[in-house]
């Protein structure tokens, strides 16, 4: 009997013509701007000396909505105090890194089901993620 490691399954762009009905999903309609606020001034935060905005991209998995993916540059330098974090990441990890503390955040501020369900779905996401020790470090 031949053992083999698990396959990451890899989160697929949606493509333009779905793009406006991301965000309602992923956060809610209520909170679908103030997501896509909050995941971009976590990165700024994350970032600072890397990410000076741009393109994104959106990420679903099984046709779920998952998380946002900055496309600016191939890899990002992040730091976050909070605990002590410093490390260079792929783009896609650092979108991984700043949605999962949006989730995180806005959780604490509005009552709604798309933050719980898209977090527990992205950190399940990242732990098979190729860059999981990393994302876990940084949002330790």
């Amino acid at each position: 009997m031949t053992l083999t490691a698990p396959s990451f399954s890899s989160a697929m762009p949606v493509p333009e013509e779905r793009r406006m009905g991301f965000l309602p999903r992923l956060f809610g309609a209520r909170l679908l701007l103030v997501g896509e606020h909050t995941v971009f001034g976590f990165m700024e935060r994350l970032s600072p000396t890397n990410y000076t905005g741009g393109m994104w991209d959106f990420l679903e998995l099984a046709g779920k909505p998952l998380y946002l993916s900055p496309t600016c540059r191939p890899r990002f330098h992040l730091v976050w105090e909070g605990n002590a974090y410093e490390g260079d990441v792929s783009a896609d990890a650092a979108g991984i890194i700043a949605t999962l503390f949006a989730f995180s955040h806005l959780s604490f501020r509005h009552d709604a089901p798309e933050l719980s369900d898209g977090f527990a779905r992205l950190y399940a996401h990242a732990a098979d993620h190729p860059e999981a020790r990393e994302i876990f470090q940084a949002i330790d």
